[in-house]
């Protein structure tokens, strides 16, 4: 009977030690790569003309007027 209970203890006590260890480390590399995404996906947009869509400053080629960042 004294086996069997420390059997049971002894598995238990590895599934609590897997999950805890496993549950650690993934946040640190979704905050990074989300903070990448952020930083390169500045565009830009006449206040005019939505459909004019740019990844660089510049001026709108219907209107002329300059395109503002896109939030």
């Amino acid at each position: 009977m004294k086996t069997i209970k420390n059997s049971m203890l002894i598995i238990a006590f590895t599934m609590l030690s897997v999950l805890i260890f496993s549950s650690c480390g993934s946040s640190s590399t979704k905050e990074k790569q989300s903070t990448e995404k952020e930083v390169t996906e500045v565009q830009y947009t006449c206040p005019m003309h939505s459909e004019v869509v740019s990844d660089k400053p510049g001026n709108c080629p219907k209107c002329g007027m300059a395109l503002v960042e896109k939030k």
